[in-house]
């Protein structure tokens, strides 16, 4: 009856997270797919400005997911009660956006607008994405951490694919956002998601759980040469993690005005969801094969080889003229991405105590959040706005930064080659378990 019990209960906890990621998908692709479009085509932001509502905002997450909620986090325990009080601030915060940016008939100050209140959004929604992280060790030990993030991402693809979808449709050109539809389904979407959560446990520290993941903790301390510095290899990592983050992200605020360029591909916005759809399949798929793969060949292995394949998308995408090309670059990012996720994930929790876990989770969020706005910013938007005003049309200007991109990313990959290469003969299993 015990073992009925506990298995009813796993498969409730993972209905809870797995609904919960498919309407956080849902609601990302349908808002921030077509948002840099919006803010650079409709309310004609430069580039670099443009970039900002990503960067502010994840900014401001990774302040307070290393200083202020990782701590309370950490502190109480209670992973779940800070998830959903996130989704539903933010949810709130949103609705106030829209209606301010509203106002200004000023199309400049509108985007500006935006850009300021999703900033302060991100203060209260980053106590969301910080339980998030920390919940899945909780409840998962580390054997099965790969496997189930693989599937949550999974889920998550199938959760973005409608939003991008729907997303097309209430764009028209910019209007979706200027008149709320897409405000308005994004904040319902934040206020729906906080259910599925009461499937599941609170999470914090768990006598059946915990003993295991502090086990591996030990364990790969034990393994570690006592030269090395275990927290200099996890410093290491996140930098190498960073690198790579930054490179292949450099060009998420920027991928959609590319497409839509007049002078490139001219793309209409059934178009564009159709491409970003395309790596919606692809994490879809890739999902539930990731964390297996991860498994099997190794967590170390298989970053090494989601790295790659983001080069390969990065290059493909800044070299094609072939609109076929685009689609199997977009599926490749796709792929790259839920590898990527999947197997750095594993590689973070097992070196993380989990006395500290969601503090130090916060470091490892800080690689992905920073790299979705602050690599736009301070690579792909100077770059391109550069390029534009010394006379390159903007076809070229875009794709240097896409090949910029993938130099990064490269910066990245072998920086963790390096240090995988250094402790493979010392015996250090930090990785590979």
């Amino acid at each position: 009856m015990a073992f009925i019990n506990r298995k009813y209960s796993r498969r409730r906890t993972f209905i809870g997270l797995s609904s919960f990621q498919l309407l956080a998908m849902f609601r990302r692709g349908m808002f921030y797919t077509y948002l840099s479009q919006y803010m650079i085509g409709f309310l004609g932001l430069p580039v670099t400005i443009a970039t900002l509502y990503a960067t502010l905002p994840m900014f401001i997450s990774v302040v307070f997911q290393n200083f202020v909620w990782g701590p309370i986090s950490d502190k109480t325990q209670r992973r779940r009660t800070l998830i959903i009080l996130g989704e539903v601030l933010a949810g709130i915060g949103t609705l106030i956006v829209w209606f301010i940016h509203s106002i200004f008939v000023d199309l400049f100050l509108a985007g500006i607008t935006i850009i300021i209140g999703l900033t302060f959004i991100e203060a209260f929604w980053s106590m969301s994405n910080i339980s998030w992280s920390a919940l899945i060790s909780d409840i998962y030990p580390s054997k099965d951490r790969s496997k189930i993030m693989g599937q949550l991402t999974s889920v998550g693809g199938f959760g973005r694919m409608i939003g991008i979808s729907i997303g097309s449709l209430l764009f028209i050109n910019g209007y979706g956002f200027r008149y709320g539809p897409l405000f308005f389904v994004a904040a319902l979407v934040m206020f729906i998601s906080s259910i599925p959560m009461l499937l599941t446990p609170e999470g914090g520290v768990n006598s059946e759980i915990e003993p295991e993941s502090e086990n591996v903790h030990k364990n790969n301390k034990a393994n570690t040469p006592r030269k090395l510095n275990f927290k200099f290899i996890f410093v290491v990592f996140i930098i190498s993690l960073a690198f790579i983050n930054f490179g292949r992200n450099s060009i998420a605020t920027t991928y959609s005005p590319y497409l839509y360029l007049p002078d490139g591909f001219a793309v209409n916005d059934f178009l564009m969801g159709f491409i970003a759809n395309t790596r919606s399949l692809a994490t879809l798929i890739i999902g539930f094969l990731a964390g297996t793969l991860s498994k099997k060949f190794g967590h170390s292995r298989a970053l090494i080889f989601g790295a790659s394949l983001a080069i390969i998308a990065l290059v493909i995408t800044g070299t094609t003229n072939n609109l076929v090309l685009i689609f199997i670059g977009s599926f490749f990012i796709g792929t790259a991405e839920v590898i990527i996720l999947a197997s750095s994930y594993v590689i973070a929790s097992n070196l993380i105590p989990y006395k500290v876990r969601a503090r130090l989770f916060g470091a490892y969020n800080a690689t992905f959040f920073l790299s979705w706005g602050l690599a736009g910013t301070i690579i792909s938007g100077p770059i391109i706005d550069f390029l534009l005003n010394t006379g390159f049309n903007d076809v070229i200007s875009f794709r240097v930064a896409f090949i910029v991109g993938a130099l990064i990313t490269g910066i990245g990959l072998v920086i963790f080659v390096i240090l995988e290469i250094w402790l493979k003969p010392r015996n250090t299993k930090t990785y590979k378990n």
